[in-house]
């Protein structure tokens, strides 16, 4: 054994054995550009600089790993917060300076990120190294905020992103109890799906909503066979496969587009020796029938007081806009009185336009700041460049959007007289879908009596 303030004798060591050491461990952090610096630290250190009134710092390269993780100390996590910044902290509050100011951020936002990042400093088990999204993600919990944080921290260069998809949570709650074989063959179908291939057959990646409806089809399917003794998805025959389909409906359709996926993805892996989805034919998808609304609810959403909420509702009804197509609008895009979609370019209605003249004035009065370029922003997208989410603002409006759409395309396909090509032009439609709407000119239901909502006579010029 090593004595104490004497160097070790490797010849006697030897003799008996090896003692053991763990390399590039630090005995204590002393942050950079105060006092003497740690040998770690030195490698990496540099002089706080101002460059376009940023400051510049360097993360570390190395990261002390732990044993295990102890939850934080409240009392000890309060005091920490409280000392002097270090050359990392002046970093980010310089980026936070300068993003929150083009961004038109609040005092309070700007606060409250800065207190988040110093809570994040505290809770660093390698103080000045980057930080994981992971980390961010649990400030809510003690007292902090995250999206904003992670928006500072991802320009400052100071974010590793290890987020897991929600699809991956999803994939792994509903094959915790599947055979081990099983469940390794659905892992490599599921990173096909969402990363794709570059290896031959090449495969491009698929949109995660895609393979959540495909689990959410083969759920209940997968377990059958499991209890059933299936150990692997090669045991899996044509036979098998049918008789575990469901009879009819969207439950079908959903089925057979998962496992179609899946045993397609297997095989192209070698995973599986026989696709037993090949040739056979699909299911037809049970196509709804396209119906009114009530003419008072659109009334009551388009004379709203919500600026928001009556042009969006007013650009669905008038000229039938998608609500993915809303998400994405930009300012630019409406010039002149005509909004430009893509390779379509749309003449706006009048109470169209009068709804956008009063919501441009209710959005310049309050985010004058903004540099989001979307048309439509909120509370949360304001101070940043990022588009709303598809359910703003019809939560607000009480309405779907897609039922809105549909009603304003019924309107005009009985007001045309079951003119296809018409509907084809002013709505981008297909041949197909537009058919939907064409057939519902026989159907008992809507022969007899007006259809439609008058949407014209319901909006107040």
């Amino acid at each position: 054994m090593k004595e104490p303030g004497r160097a070790v004798d490797l010849a006697t060591v030897s003799r008996n054995g090896q003692q053991l050491y763990l390399a590039n461990l630090h005995h204590t952090y002393v942050p950079r550009g105060k006092g003497k610096r740690s040998r770690g630290n030195a490698a990496d250190a540099e002089h706080l600089q101002h460059h376009s009134h940023v400051a510049q710092f360097t993360p570390l390269r190395w990261r002390q790993l732990l044993l295990f993780r102890m939850p934080p100390n409240q009392g000890a996590l309060k005091r920490r917060i409280t000392v002097p910044d270090t050359e990392m902290l002046t970093y980010c509050d310089s980026v936070l300076r300068d993003h929150a100011a083009r961004h038109g951020w609040s005092k309070k936002l700007t606060n409250e990120v800065k207190r988040s990042l110093k809570l994040l400093h505290a809770l660093q088990d390698t103080p000045g190294a980057k930080i994981h999204a992971s980390d961010v993600l649990e400030l809510p919990r003690i007292g902090g905020t995250a999206l904003s944080t992670l928006e500072i921290l991802a320009a400052a260069d100071l974010l590793i992103d290890d987020r897991t998809l929600a699809v991956r949570h999803y994939f792994a709650k509903h094959t915790a109890d599947l055979p081990p074989a099983m469940v390794s063959q659905l892992q490599t179908w599921l990173d096909v799906m969402i990363e794709g291939s570059r290896q031959a057959p090449r495969r491009r990646a698929r949109h995660p909503q895609t393979a959540h409806l495909h689990i959410l089809g083969m759920n209940s399917i997968l377990r059958t066979w499991a209890e059933e003794g299936y150990q692997s998805l090669a045991e899996v025959s044509r036979k098998d496969f049918v008789a575990a389909l469901p009879a009819r409906g969207a439950h079908r359709n959903f089925a057979e587009q998962g496992f179609r996926s899946l045993f397609k993805v297997l095989k192209s892996q070698k995973m599986i020796f026989i696709d037993p989805t090949r040739g056979l034919p699909i299911t037809p998808v049970s196509a709804t029938v396209p119906l009114p609304l009530d003419s008072e609810a659109i009334r009551k959403a388009l004379n709203s007081p919500d600026p928001a909420v009556a042009l969006a509702v007013a650009l669905v009804a008038f000229h039938a806009v998608t609500s993915p197509q809303l998400a994405a609008m930009q300012l630019t895009d409406v010039r002149d009185g005509r909004l430009t979609l893509q390779d379509r370019t749309i003449p706006l209605a009048g109470p169209v336009l009068t709804r956008l003249s009063a919501y441009l004035d209710h959005r310049s009065k309050t985010w004058p700041a903004t540099l989001n370029a979307h048309l439509f922003i909120n509370r949360k997208t304001a101070p940043r460049t990022t588009p709303v989410s598809r359910n703003f603002p019809w939560i607000a409006a009480q309405l779907k959007p897609q039922a809105l759409r549909e009603d304003r395309i019924l309107q005009e396909i009985h007001a045309t007289g079951g003119d296809v090509r018409r509907i084809c032009d002013l709505f981008g439609l297909s041949i197909t879908a537009a058919l939907r709407y064409a057939n519902t000119l026989e159907h008992p239901d809507l022969a007899n009596g007006p259809i439609g909502n008058s949407v014209a006579s319901s909006a107040d010029h």
